[in-house]
């Protein structure tokens, strides 16, 4: 009988596993406030959520010159890592994620990885911190290459990984994880809990828009991706 083909799941992290939206929302209104700007609004901050943290702020604050928008880029690290340290950095799993992640960790011939806009020691804490570390085999992060949109950290996920592109879905809440899907040739599924909305997952050319954690390996019909999950 014919091993069935590998298959390669990128999920993105913030807005698609936890729901971190509020923390970074909070922490850079304070660090725009303490360098005494006039901080970007809630919707704007979220809409930037999925990228690298310096191509963030470089869009929040499109006027700064570099000196500033490295000092505001640095003050975010700092109180990420200081309120994670204390305890104070609370992003809860969406309903279902654990359980999910189990059934589909538990098929032989799928991988499945992460590919974040997060900082690698951020990614671990949060992966470990909500005992999900185990169900990854790859993780990327805004340390192996340019943010999303970009598609590098993907191209090289495939590859360290021996997939195809057409072997290979993204999961994610933004169109900066369609996008990074689009441009290396892999499938995009959307997922509206996050913090983009639905119809620009679809404009920017998911295939599908997900409206549960439990629809992802259930009741999506990825036959209409050109993709058998199941």
């Amino acid at each position: 009988m014919r091993e069935p083909t590998p298959r390669l799941i990128v999920f993105d992290c913030d807005g698609t596993l936890v729901d971190s939206g509020h923390i970074i929302v909070d922490t850079m209104t304070l660090v725009w406030q303490g360098a005494g700007l006039v901080p970007p609004t809630p919707d704007q901050i979220r809409h930037q959520i999925g990228t690298s943290l310096d191509h963030a702020i470089g869009a929040l604050h499109p006027d700064g010159d570099p000196e500033i928008l490295q000092q505001l880029t640095l003050a975010c690290r700092k109180a990420f890592v200081s309120d994670r340290a204390a305890g104070k950095y609370e992003e809860p799993l969406y309903e279902s994620c654990s359980g999910v992640l189990e059934a589909l960790s538990g098929v032989d011939h799928y991988v499945l990885g992460v590919a974040t806009g997060k900082g690698r020691r951020g990614l671990n804490h949060t992966l470990q911190r909500h005992g999900i570390a185990h169900h990854f085999s790859i993780l990327k992060t805004s340390e192996d290459g340019p943010g999303k949109p970009h598609p590098e950290i993907l191209i090289n996920a495939m590859a360290e990984m021996g997939v195809s592109p057409w072997q290979t879905v993204v999961i994610g809440d933004t169109i900066f994880d369609v996008t990074m899907a689009v441009r290396a040739g892999a499938k995009a599924i959307g997922v509206s809990w996050g913090y983009h909305a639905p119809e620009m997952l679809t404009d920017a050319g998911a295939s599908v828009v997900a409206n549960h954690f439990t629809e992802l390996p259930v009741d999506i019909d990825l036959h209409s991706l050109g993709f058998i999950l199941l």
